[in-house]
């Protein structure tokens, strides 16, 4: 890689981190463009050579948290036992745990859906969304006989569905920490009775 490309890159990740830390200071609306080149110390024309408008530097910031939280689910989930449930709670106990954190509450909870549209919630098609490990975790119980095969879609968008209204609820109250294991019980007894449900319809 050329000195140009390393420099453009090393930019791109300033700016990116810049946006993390000011959507999360301060929410989508509230920050300008004039805030975001002062925290990441570089010019407005950087931005722009980058980022066409505020929202594509929203995208990239939200792709980035989603890589965050995607690479600790997969970790979780490939420490725990050899077993698909087992694997499953562990990459939901991971995001949830996620759920406790600013910048997830902040870009992937609250500012996400309204910047970039709920539509992007519907589709399988971001490379780094943890609803991809969850979909493959579902996909390895109904290979061992757990869940039907025509339910692991569906099961997908349910389940994720409860972990992000579950990530708002811990967001939003007043014990985070408290909040985040009473859903976190509430979550595991969900999955378990999905699966046992499934198993026995099969």
């Amino acid at each position: 890689m050329n000195r140009k490309v390393e420099q453009g890159d090393a930019t791109r990740a300033q700016l990116i981190d810049a946006g993390i830390a000011l959507f999360t200071e301060q929410g989508f609306a509230a920050t300008s463009t004039t805030e975001i080149v002062r925290r990441a110390g570089v010019t407005r024309g950087a931005l722009y050579h980058h980022f066409p408008d505020k929202e594509r530097l929203f995208e990239a910031v939200f792709v980035e948290v989603q890589k965050e939280i995607h690479t600790r689910c997969a970790a979780a989930s490939l420490a725990a036992p050899d077993d698909p449930a087992d694997r499953i709670s562990a990459g939901i106990h991971a995001f949830l745990d996620a759920c406790l954190e600013p910048r997830t509450q902040a870009v992937l909870l609250r500012e996400g859906p309204s910047v970039l549209g709920w539509q992007r919630s519907l589709r399988f098609d971001d490379p780094h969304c943890a609803r991809l490990l969850l979909r493959a975790g579902l996909r390895e119980a109904a290979r061992a006989g757990l869940v039907a095969e025509t339910n692991v879609e569906p099961l997908t968008h349910l389940l994720y569905g409860a972990l992000n209204q579950a990530g708002t609820v811990i967001s939003a109250a007043d014990d985070p920490a408290a909040e985040r294991e009473r859903m976190g019980a509430a979550v595991e007894e969900l999955l378990r009775s999905a699966l046992r449900a499934n198993h026995t319809a099969s």
